[in-house]
């Protein structure tokens, strides 16, 4: 496990070298954002410890960075910021996960390893298609219309799945399952990525793929005019 801390605080940054050198880890550090963006994009991470305050460039900046650059290291935000807006503008950005400060470091630990577990991939070396919708599982890419779709690790890892069990519904359950496993977080967080993923997948096309079954999940279609997200 390889892994880059971005952290201004040498406290903290030495906890978290300390409790993952025990597991046999490779450790890089940055106190600041623009050493951690130079650094994320000139090595491969299995994955991104990122505090969203930090001198010369904030967490936000530099995750929306890193993936406008190509970058799908799975990113893990530290936030002492909790609240819903915040938590959408950190999915934004590019984040796939957060633990609000102080955080518990077995449920870091965990975390931290289901990222690396989804990025990796566990899934078969192919193409899936459905409609004008492809998904290379080789290279984590997906397209629609030919136009490659700017997804962010976890939005792919929710249209994989769907796309795989298309044109069938994904019961939230399902999704909560994959993304998360025994270490769900709020609801809310779940409605965040869906609807950074509507956006990113029907948002650019006349037709809309992604429906909304109420109490229940999601589904792909391939003449869809439903576009709500309802609880």
């Amino acid at each position: 496990m390889k892994l880059l801390i971005i952290e201004d605080n040498h406290d903290v940054a030495g906890i978290l070298g300390d409790f993952f050198e025990a597991q046999d880890a490779e450790i890089d550090f940055a106190t600041n954002g623009e050493l951690g963006l130079s650094l994320a994009l000139a090595d491969d991470f299995d994955a991104i410890i990122l505090d969203l305050m930090l001198p010369k460039m904030d967490g936000l900046t530099l995750c929306k960075a890193l993936r406008e650059q190509g970058c799908s290291t799975p990113v893990l935000m530290l936030t002492a910021l909790d609240n819903k807006a915040d938590l959408m503008t950190g999915f934004d950005s590019g984040a796939d996960d957060y633990l609000g400060k102080p955080f518990d470091l077995d449920e870091l630990d965990v975390r931290i390893k289901a990222l690396i577990k989804r990025h990796r991939g566990n899934v078969a070396q192919a193409k899936l298609r459905f409609g004008d919708l492809e998904v290379d599982t080789a290279r984590h890419q997906v397209t629609r219309q030919g136009m490659i779709l700017p997804l962010t690790p976890t939005t792919y890892q929710i249209l994989r799945l769907l796309i795989k069990n298309a044109p069938n519904v994904v019961t939230r359950e399902q999704l909560i399952d994959e993304l998360w496993g025994q270490h769900p977080p709020g609801k809310d967080i779940l409605r965040s990525h869906v609807y950074q993923l509507r956006n990113q997948l029907d948002k650019p096309f006349g037709q809309p793929m992604l429906v909304t079954v109420p109490k229940v999940g999601l589904r792909l279609d391939q003449g869809s005019t439903d576009t709500n997200l309802t609880e």
